[in-house]
């Protein structure tokens, strides 16, 4: 009976041990499966864009009211510049810069929205250097929209995504009396409820002398043009392409706008620099959005 008893002990004790074991085994291949995991889920993935011919304006104010902007080389560290961290971060998972903008009190002149967007630099740190249609540009990007608001109608609150600005020279604004050295923009291009959508400047008197043409009040709104493909909050590729009085605007690499003729020959009057980035178009309270950019380079011929 005792024997009896304590061989019933060593093998229970037996297949414990070797269940614990196996057990322990078991936990120990699973951990290690749980680490290459987490370490491949940590895997950082950078954004391909080179920051050193860009600033970037931010939708909070500086110490003196305006908005707060951020120039080369001080770009370059924006990830662990604490302002700027709420409006443009890097999104390592994705490789994405983030930019994130909503309504505030950082406007800049001439308009009531805010933005988190960059603005071309030919000459970094530098705002009266910038090129003509005559010298051309490029603009590519790899974008997607992260996330956006709704309006009360149930639509997405637009975002212009990319810009190409005009601008004066200084003789041009001296010689029309302005006080600044601004221009209307030749191009925009939104995301607008899920769907890319142009928009460009008109002249409304062909006769208008050079002069004349210089003012912003010269220049009006076309009709605008959607791109027929709705991408969403899905990735897509977007290529901006500029030629003495020529702009293309490809999507994906397969659908084209083209514009060329009178209006875009009278604007080779102006300079202009690309903009990329998000410069939010709502006022509503609680309004947002969030794009993505995971490549954007810009190009000139030499």
């Amino acid at each position: 009976m005792v024997i009896k008893r304590l061989f019933s002990l060593l093998f229970f004790c037996t297949i414990s041990f070797g269940f614990v074991q196996c057990s322990y085994s078991q936990n120990q291949e699973t951990a290690t499966a749980k680490e290459k995991k987490k370490k491949k889920r940590k895997k950082v993935r950078l954004p391909d864009i080179d920051l050193s011919h860009w600033k970037v304006t931010l939708p909070v104010t500086n110490d003196k009211g305006k908005p707060y902007e951020i120039e080369p080389p001080a770009i370059h560290d924006f990830a662990s510049n604490e302002i700027a961290k709420p409006y443009m971060y890097i999104d390592s998972t994705a490789g994405a810069i983030v930019f994130h903008a909503m309504p505030t009190e950082s406007t800049t002149r001439n308009t009531k929205y805010t933005r988190s967007e960059l603005r071309e630099q030919m000459v970094p740190g530098e705002n009266n250097v910038n090129w003509t249609f005559a010298d051309g540009g490029n603009m590519k990007a790899t974008i997607a929209m992260e996330s956006s608001s709704r309006a009360d109608n149930g639509k997405y609150h637009r975002t212009i995504i990319m810009q190409i600005h005009g601008r004066l020279t200084n003789e041009q604004r001296d010689l029309i009396g302005a006080d600044d050295n601004n221009a209307p923009p030749i191009l925009k291009i939104y995301w607008d409820n899920g769907k890319i959508r142009v928009k460009t400047k008109v002249l409304k008197d062909l006769n208008a002398s050079d002069e004349q043409i210089l003012h912003e009040d010269a220049w009006d709104d076309d009709a605008g043009y959607n791109f027929p493909t709705e991408v969403g909050f899905g990735k897509f590729d977007l290529e901006v392409r500029v030629t003495e009085g020529k702009m293309l605007i490809v999507l994906n690499g397969s659908e084209y706008k083209s514009y060329e003729g009178i209006h875009m020959e009278k604007w080779g009057v102006f300079e202009n620099y690309f903009k990329a980035g998000n410069y939010f178009q709502s006022r509503d309270a609680g309004a947002f959005s969030k794009v993505k950019f995971y490549k954007l380079e810009v190009s000139h011929p030499e």
